[in-house]
C-alpha cells in the first residue's frame, strides 16, 4: 500500500511521525527511511528512488543536527530552503516528511550519546572532532523514532555510511542499510548542499577533486598497487589548483576506512579540501565499475 506523491504527510513531532508510520505498518507496508539535513538536490532524490524500490512507504527526515557541527562550522548558515525542500520531497514521492525542531529532538540536557569507533577519529573525524558522535547519536534516535525496515545513505559521505553500518551491526538494530552511489553534475562534481557556496572560480577548481580521484583509478588500472604512489598521483592533480587547500587525500580499505600499504579492488580513494570557506569531500572506489 504505497501512497501517491500528492498524499505526502508532513509532521513535526515524534509522536506524529510514529502515528503516521504505525498506520502504514498496520496495513502490512514496509518502511524505507531517508535521513537528510535538507537543502535537497538530485543526490537526495536518488536516495528516495532507492527507498521506493526497497520499501512500500518512504519516510524522509529533514533535520539540521547541531550535535554534528563544531564551534567553527557552518551551522548558522547551513541552507534551510523549507518550501523548496517540501516541494521536492513531494514530487519525488516521499510519503511522510518528518521535519522536527531542535527542541523536539533534544528537549533537555543529554545524558546519553553514541560514541563512534576508532575509525571515527580518522579523516573527517580528525578534522571535525566529535562530528561522528553527533551523527550516530541523531541517526540512532531517528532509527528508534521511525523504526524503518531499510535506510538509505549516500556514498559521498563514505565514512559516515561505514560508521552507520557498524552501529546497526554492533547494536543489533533490526534494519537494512543501503549505501547508494554518488550523484554527480555532468562535469563530474559530486552533488552537495555546500556547492552553492562556491564562487565561480572555486567551482571550476572543485572539478579537480574528481580528476584526482579518476587519476588514481587510472594508475590502479595500469597496475599500480602501492598506496603511497597512488596517493601521490592524486595529490599531483590537486596541487595544480591554487584555490584548493587539501585537508587529506588517502587510499583506504573501502569497508574499514583504514589505510593499507597495498591497494586492492575494494580500496577507495577519499579526499577533502577547502575552497575558500567551503569544505568539500568526495571518493571513488578503485576496482569494478564504480560510477563510470
Amino acid at each position: 500500500m504505497q501512497s501517491t506523491a500528492t498524499d505526502m504527510i508532513v509532521v513535526n513531532t515524534i509522536a506524529a511521525v510514529r502515528e503516521a508510520v504505525a498506520k502504514f505498518r498496520a496495513s502490512g507496508s514496509t518502511i524505507g527511511f531517508v535521513p537528510t539535513m535538507g537543502a535537497l538536490h538530485a543526490g537526495h532524490i536518488s536516495l528516495v528512488k532507492w527507498s521506493r524500490r526497497e520499501a512500500d512507504v518512504t519516510v524522509m527526515s529533514i533535520f539540521v543536527n547541531p550535535l554534528q557541527f563544531g564551534p567553527n562550522e557552518d551551522l548558522s548558515r547551513y541552507p534551510r530552503p523549507v518550501e523548496n525542500d517540501e516541494a521536492m520531497a513531494r514530487e519525488a514521492g516521499v510519503d511522510i516528511l518528518f521535519r522536527p525542531e531542535v527542541k523536539e529532538m533534544y528537549p533537555s540536557e543529554r545524558e546519553i550519546t553514541v560514541t563512534a569507533a576508532a575509525v571515527a577519529e580518522l579523516w573527517e573525524g580528525s578534522s571535525r572532532p566529535g562530528h561522528f558522535d553527533g551523527v550516530l547519536t541523531v541517526v540512532a534516535k531517528l532509527f528508534n523514532i521511525v523504526q524503518p525496515d531499510v535506510a538509505i545513505f549516500g556514498r559521498k559521505d563514505l565514512q559516515q555510511a561505514v560508521l552507520v553500518q557498524a552501529m546497526v551491526h554492533d547494536l543489533d538494530m533490526p534494519l537494512k542499510v543501503i549505501v547508494a552511489p554518488i550523484v554527480r553534475e555532468r562535469d563530474g562534481l559530486a552533488l552537495s548542499s555546500r556547492n552553492r557556496y562556491l564562487s565561480e572560480t572555486d567551482r571550476k577548481a572543485a572539478l579537480s577533486l574528481n580528476r584526482a580521484l579518476k587519476e588514481v583509478r587510472r594508475a590502479f588500472a595500469r597496475g599500480e598497487r602501492n598506496t603511497t604512489a597512488l596517493e601521490n598521483a592524486g595529490l599531483a592533480v590537486l596541487e595544480h589548483e591554487t584555490p584548493v587547500k587539501t585537508d587529506y587525500f588517502a587510499v583506504v580499505n573501502g569497508s574499514t576506512l583504514m589505510r593499507e600499504r597495498m591497494a586492492t579492488e575494494k580500496s577507495a580513494a577519499i579526499v577533502a579540501v577547502h575552497l575558500g570557506s567551503t569544505r568539500l569531500i568526495d571518493n571513488r572506489f578503485l576496482g569494478g565499475d564504480d560510477e563510470d
